[in-house]
Order: structure tokens, then sequence, then C-alpha cells
């Protein structure tokens, strides 16, 4: 009988002092939102170069490969971006860009010719395919161009 009602305390204990799962981004999976670039350097020209200066960082925390495949990365207006059939490795980083390029293991595209993401304030948002969220990262006026998460 003592044994049963120690469990619960045990467990208890455990997800208090982070021994079972440290981060709600290790429950997710270990994909987080790791770093947000909003204000790209220089005058907003609405150039590709411009565009791409702007970013979110997406890093993988966990030992293995994970498919982003129709996961969406969106902001508080909803403009969103569907990842494309993308696996990003274990223990590695992907930027997801605002303007154009080409695709690489490191960088992706979203192809966009406006901004997305506010100077002011905004949310980035990370869900999986089946609508879950994964992550967020928010901002304010109070942080300088980045952000990290």
């Amino acid at each position: 009988m003592r044994i049963r009602a120690a469990l619960p305390a045990l467990a208890g204990a455990a997800i208090l002092t982070g021994t079972l799962l440290s981060t709600p981004a290790e429950a997710a999976g270990g994909v987080t939102i790791y770093r947000v670039w909003f204000d790209s350097p220089g005058s907003d020209t609405r150039s590709n170069t411009s565009l791409n200066g702007e970013w979110v960082q997406i890093k993988n925390t966990s030992r293995s490969a994970i498919s982003l495949k129709g996961w969406v990365l969106k902001d508080v207006s909803n403009h969103r971006y569907v990842f494309k059939n993308i696996k990003i490795g274990a223990g590695k980083y992907i930027k997801v860009h605002t303007g154009k390029g080409t695709d690489t293991a490191a960088n992706t595209y979203e192809g966009r010719a406006a901004y997305v993401w506010n100077n002011t304030s905004d949310t980035a948002t990370l869900t999986k395919s089946n609508g879950s969220k994964v992550d967020t990262c928010s901002w304010t006026t109070r942080d300088p161009s980045d952000k990290y998460c």
C-alpha cells in the first residue's frame, strides 16, 4: 500500500525537478523555435535580400532526424508557411527565410514578396501537421531586432 502512495509523489517530484521532460519542446518531439530575426538589417526595401534578412530558426534538440513535412509556421496575422518535404537532422538547425531562394538542409524559403514578422510585436507559432502546437516565441519593441526564444 505504501508503494502505491509513493509512486504519485515520486512522479510529481520528478516532473517538478525536470527529470522526465525538462522543457515543453522536448515533450513535443525535440523541435523548438530557437531564434527569430524579425527586423531585417537596413531599410525595408522589400528586395529579396532584405526579405531574406528576416527569418525564423528552428532547432532539433533530439537525437534523431525529424520530418517537418506539413508542419506550419505562422504569425499572429495568420501568415502561414507549410513545410515541404523537409527533415531536420539530429541536433541541427534550419532557417525559414521570408523571401525566395533555393532550399538546402540549413535554409528554406517561403517565397514571399512582403515581410511577415512585425518589428513592434509578434508571435511565431510552430504546429505539427495535425494542428498540435509545438512551440511559440513572442517579442515586443523591447527586443532590438532579433529574439532568442
